[in-house]
This record gives C-alpha cells, structure tokens and sequence, in this order.
C-alpha cells in the first residue's frame, strides 16, 4: 500500500497501462542518471576493440576469399546457371499469381516464395537506403563499383548457404524444419562446439539488428510528425512509437515462420514495388545525369577512399568505420542468416532454394542498392557532402528533393516498412539459435527458451527505440562479424560436398541415373526421394 500511496495516479490505471507507464519511467531513469554515460562509453570502448578485431583484414579476406573459392568451385554458377535461377524461382512464381496451389493437410512449411520472402525481408532493410548512402557519403561514389563486385561472389555465397542449410536441415515432432548455420557445422563439420558458437552470435546478431531497424523506424517516423505538430518530448514519442512497433512484431512473430513468411510475402513485393517505382521516376526525370552518375561510380572506384567505405555490405577495409558498420546491412550473404528462413521451404531439393539466393543477392544489391545510389547522385550534389552528413537526413532529402512533401510521406512509409520486415525475420533467425543452444533441454525445456528469448526481444525492441542510434549500429555491426566467421569456416571446410550436391542435381535434370542427394539422413533423403517420386 505504500507504494500506491507514494504513486497514487498509479491506483486507478489498469494494468497494462501501468506497465506502459512503468516502461517509460524506468528508461527514463536510465536516460537520466548521471552514470549511464560512463555506461554506455564503457560499451562502446568495448564494442569498438572487439569491432576492430572482428572486422580487420583476415575476416575481409575470408569473407571475400571464400565467395572467390565458391566460384571457382562451382565453376561460376552465378554466372552460369543466372538464367536458370529466374528461371526456377522468381519467373514461375510471377506466372503463378493468382493461382491456388494445393498444400498437405497439417503442413507446416512455407512455399519456396513465402521462405525466399522472409529470407528477403531481413535482407532488404534500413541498409538498402540508410547503408547505401552512408557508403557514398564516407567511400564517395566509388563505393557503389565495390559493393557490386563483393555481391558478384555473395551471390554463390548465397547459394551455397542456402544448399547446405536444406541438405543438413531437421524435423522436429511438430514437423517442423530447422536449419542454418549451426547445423552444417554440426552435422557437416562435425564441430558441435562451433554450431552453439555460431548459434549464441545468431542470438545477439538478431537481437542487434532488431535495435537497428527500430531505431530507425522511431527516428523516422518521429522527425516526421515532428516537422507536422512540434512536440516538445521527442523521446515519449520515440517510446510510444517503438510499443506500437513491439505490439505489431509480437503479434506476427508468435505465429512463427508461416506467419511471418505469409505477411512478408504480402509486403515485400509492395514495398519494393514502391520503392523501384519511385526510384525510376526520380532517376529518369534526371536523365541526363545518368552519364555522369556511372561515370562517378567507375572514375572514383580505385581510389583508397572508395574501397574503405564502398564494401561496406561484404567488409572489404576497416579503414572508413562508419561506412562499412551501417553497408553491412545492404546484403548478409556470409552471415549465414536467411538460410534459417530458406530452410523452412516445403522444396525437398537443395539446389532449387540455392538458386532462390542467387536471385536474393542479386535483388537486393543489384536492383534496390542500385536505384538509392543512382538516386542520390542524379539528383545531389555529393561533392558538396561529406561523411559528417547525417545519413538518414541525406536519405530523406533525396526522396524531398525529387518529390517535395509526397517525398517525405514516401520515405516516412517506406523505411519503416523496410525496417519493420527485417524485424519479423530476424526474430525467427533468433528464435531457431535459441532452439539449437538449448536443445540439451528436451522440447518442452527449448520452448519456454524460445518464449524468453521473443519476450527479450520484443521488449528490446522499446528499449533501442531511444538508444542512440549509432552504438546500436556498431554493436549490430560487431554481433554480424562475429556470426560470419564461424559461418564461413564451414562453408570452406564443405566447399566439396556443396559441388557434389549441385552436379547431383543437375546431372538428373539431364536424364543421368544417379541417387539424389536431397538430405543427409538417410531416412529423410529415402523420405524426400518418395515425395519427388509422388509429385513426378
């Protein structure tokens, strides 16, 4: 009683209200406290000496020496076999439109659509926009050349990730399929203490990147009414924003992948529509510069400048930091990510949903990274900018320059729905390494695990929408580091069997008698060879 007494406005307010307010108080306090800022520098003095080791030259070379290895390995499938991957993947499901197609009773996995739609939907995020135009603002126009060669071998880097996750893939009781990183370095390798290695960083990369994307979606979304009605407390708007964010993630994400996969695959093709729409109206009414544009991206892609920010998404330097931490989210291929959404495809063949992360990398680098850079330097004057500009600022005046007020309402739409999607996927990435790392707990013991870790998560997602936005990136930048090194250690260590799981596929396309590799447990391969024989 005498704590009610002590808060008497508390009596008369329902409960949940009372957990808002309660919210609120106590990340005021901590905003408040004298202390929190030799906190939060102790944090980020911590994060930047592991950020250092993570990101310096041997990752750079593993990361880009691996998508060199899988090249040469596969022969240059992303070049090779480019046509055929439109032509198994996003092609027929266009033609599809529409049509109804009949599903299992009781299944539980996702179309390959639906799991390329989830993968896609933590791929394509706040670094398409935010990431690309931090790149040219740290790297100059060069940086654009470099992300474009980096995602030339994160295209088979992909598409090795994606092979290996469906051939190491597991079913649960509930007949649910469970893959990743952490399984073909189990299951593969054979390095068990490497997949819970590789699972704990998946578990702080998601929770990472989640602070990313509701940072960005409360920093949008609140300078934009703010330009609207003024507010005075810019942080109760950034905390009132960030619960209705929490509220609308926590009733997608406990519906797991079928639900996110089926709401991602709603909003992915109309944001991107969207966004490659207005990106194509802006580029072509500045036509003329579209000349100068490549000409800025080719003329300055030599210089040290270039290649310390223009990597970013596939860390080629260290030099330029702020670059390459915010580039890092443009594409994941190495990370080993969306292959836990692909690996939730009802396809019982590897190869196909391989072919599913060549077009991914492809789409999000090629086509949407593309249209930001070609819009910033069509329509700004980038010699005039410099890597002390504000990047979500300079993203928001490209889209106010070439549309005025509509711009803003674009943009305000856009960004978050970017940010929002990655949310949900990200959740389910988390929640899968959650799964993996407490498996010695039997099932029920790994579901009240996955519960505690999609609380955490949702209730983190309040806390980064007041957090400042640059430690978040760093950290999300460090936690994505550490994840890939394990990741890319087994895709080297399995670089044969990724060869041998490909020319298996292909050689039966052509007629050729041969045992289909389509899982490596010989009951769910027997399984999966009698549902290739039933669909034929």
């Amino acid at each position: 009683m005498r704590n009610c007494q002590a808060i008497p406005c508390l009596c008369v307010v329902p409960f949940r209200s009372q957990t808002t307010v309660w919210l609120f108080l106590f990340f005021k306090i901590l905003e408040e406290n004298k202390h929190m800022d030799a906190i939060i520098n102790a944090i980020s003095q911590a994060n930047s000496f592991i950020n250092n080791i993570v990101w310096g030259w041997p990752v750079i070379i593993l990361i880009l020496g691996t998508g060199l290895l899988l090249s040469i390995r596969t022969r240059f499938l992303q070049v090779r076999k480019f046509g055929n991957s439109l032509n198994e993947t996003i092609i027929p499901t266009v033609k599809s439109i529409g049509k109804k197609k009949e599903k299992k009773p009781g299944s539980n996995t996702v179309s390959q659509f639906e799991a390329f739609s989830a993968a896609i939907s933590g791929t394509v995020g706040t670094g398409n926009i935010i990431g690309v135009v931090a790149a040219i603002l740290t790297g100059g126009p060069g940086a654009v050349f470099w992300m474009w060669v980096s995602a030339f071998f994160g295209m088979v880097t992909n598409y090795s990730e994606n092979v290996l996750g469906l051939y190491f893939r597991k079913k649960d009781q509930d007949g649910d399929f469970s893959g990743g990183a952490f399984y073909y370095i189990s299951y593969g390798l054979r390095w068990k203490w490497l997949g819970y290695v590789a699972a704990l960083f998946c578990m702080l990369a998601a929770i990472g990147m989640s602070g990313v994307q509701t940072n960005k979606i409360s920093g949008t979304i609140a300078d934009s009414l703010d330009q609207a009605f003024h507010f005075e407390n810019m942080t109760l708007v950034k905390l009132i924003i960030g619960i209705v964010v929490a509220i609308l993630a926590a009733a997608i994400i406990l519906g797991g992948i079928k639900r996110i996969g089926k709401v991602a695959s709603m909003l992915v093709p109309f944001m991107s529509l969207l966004f490659i729409a207005l990106a194509l109206v802006a580029i072509f009414s500045h036509i003329t510069a579209i000349g100068e544009a490549f000409g800025m991206i080719f003329g300055n892609a030599f210089n040290f400048q270039a290649a310390g920010g223009g990597i970013f998404g596939y860390a080629f330097a260290q030099t330029i930091k702020k670059g390459m931490a915010r580039g890092v989210f443009s594409n994941e291929a190495g990370l080993g990510s969306s292959v836990i959404a692909h690996s939730a495809s009802e396809t019982r063949e590897p190869v196909k949903q391989g072919l599913w992360g060549v077009f991914e990398v492809f789409f999000d680098t090629f086509i949407i990274c593309t249209l930001t850079a070609l819009m910033m330097l069509t329509t700004m004057d980038v010699h005039a900018l410099s890597g002390a500009e504000a990047d979500t600022a300079t993203s928001l005046a490209v889209f106010s320059n070439n549309f005025g007020v509509f711009g803003i309402v674009a943009f305000s739409i856009i960004l978050p729905l970017f940010a929002f999607t990655t949310i949900m996927a990200w959740s389910y990435y988390g929640e899968k390494a959650t799964a993996f790392c407490f498996q010695w707990l039997g099932q029920k013991g790994q579901k009240i695990a996955v519960v505690a870790f999609k609380v955490i998560y949702v209730l983190l997602i309040v806390a980064s929408s007041i957090i400042e936005s640059d430690l978040v990136w760093s950290i999300s930048d460090t936690a994505n580091g550490l994840m890939a090194i394990p990741n890319l250690i087994a895709l080297i260590g399995l670089n044969g069997l990724i060869w041998k799981i490909t020319k298996n596929y292909y050689d039966r396309k052509k007629g050729l008698k041969v045992e289909p590799m389509l899982s490596a447990y010989p009951e769910m391969n027997e399984e999966f060879k009698k549902d290739l024989e039933n669909e034929n």
